[in-house]
């Protein structure tokens, strides 16, 4: 008797335990923590699934091809393009068709073959000093014209961000007329590319340079900090291309990790996070915009203007990506 209640309560454990582990999932995210746990933890209080976050900065590509088939990791939720494009490119995604995806998320903005998502997406703008030269009807072609000679401050151009503008350029330009661009670009920068997009434009504010290239988003972070208010106001934020093919435009995003062990439930939480209610947190935490059409962004986000946008499919950076990495070592764009 007394062994049969043991083997009924083993039993009952073991269910127990696998039902719990049932409702986990685990990701993997470039994204830092407090940018999506009041999302997940609306998640989790719908679905009643767990999920456990591990947050890096580098290396998780690296991370889930070491642990191969063991790997614990659901789902991958990246920062920019250039990271979701690494993990297609060392096949550790796997696809999803999911007509909820695939309604949310606009074709320009999802891998062809399901591999990827876009999240939210941001522009890459250009900032003008409000003193010296207020607000410009500019085009990223015109970072080479010599009128800005030593007045151009950028971060690393091997930056993903930077990398994936090239990219663009390559895209509508082709790769010979991005090289001059690239080369008048240089010339016009005011120091050696450094620091990051905010660092740009205190740049700008302190008289370093009176313009600055920096994604839309670290306006509305430079806005809300304190110690960084006095940079932010220090500038206009100039939506690029206006009168031709609109401004560039990156992404955040996710995948499907190849030996998912919870598909169903990260399929579940890729679903819940293009919806309405995470695509309205995502646009008031981080100040991006949502790609979800019909979900408007954040009020800050909205005074900056409406813009038009580069209609050129996000996938398509891809196929220019290791070519502008090849043309900015030729031009020694950070040297």
């Amino acid at each position: 008797m007394n062994f049969t209640k043991g083997v009924i309560a083993l039993g009952l454990a073991c269910m127990t335990s696998m039902a719990s582990a049932a409702d986990t999932l685990t990701i993997y995210s470039y994204r830092q923590a407090f940018l999506i746990d009041p999302i997940l933890t609306d998640f989790t209080k719908e679905t009643g699934i767990e999920v456990n976050v591990v947050f890096s900065k580098n290396g998780i590509a690296e991370r889930i091809a070491r642990e191969g088939r063991l790997s614990p990791v659901d789902l991958v939720l990246t920062s920019d393009f250039s990271r979701l494009m690494e993990l297609a490119d060392k096949d550790l995604v796997t696809p999803v068709q999911s007509e909820v995806l695939e309604v949310n998320i606009p074709q320009s903005m999802r891998s062809p073959s399901g591999e990827w998502f876009a999240l939210t997406q941001r522009v890459r703008n250009i900032y003008s000093s409000k003193e010296r030269l207020g607000p410009l009807d500019i085009t990223y072609e015109d970072l080479a014209d010599p009128k800005y000679k030593g007045k151009i401050c950028t971060r690393s151009g091997k930056h993903p961000y930077n990398i994936a503008l090239v990219a663009s350029m390559i895209a509508h330009h082709g790769e010979a007329e991005t090289k001059t661009w690239l080369n008048g670009f240089k010339a016009n920068l005011a120091r050696k590319p450094q620091g990051n997009d905010r660092a740009q434009v205190q740049a700008v504010k302190e008289g370093l340079c009176d313009i600055a290239i920096g994604n839309s988003y670290y306006l509305g972070k430079m806005l809300k900090d304190p110690n960084q208010v006095a940079w932010a106001e220090a500038v206009n934020i100039n939506f690029p291309n206006q009168s031709n093919r609109g401004a560039h435009i990156n992404i955040s995003g996710m995948a499907l990790a190849k030996h998912a062990p919870h598909k169903d439930n990260a399929i579940k939480l890729m679903e819940y996070l293009s919806g309405d209610a995470a695509q309205q947190s995502y646009a008031q935490i981080n100040m991006e915009y949502p790609v979800k059409v019909d979900v408007a962004p954040s009020e800050l986000v909205a005074s900056w203007g409406e813009f038009k946008a580069d209609a050129l499919p996000i996938f398509k950076l891809a196929e220019y990506h290791q070519a502008a990495v090849k043309l900015l070592d030729e031009v020694k764009f950070d040297l």
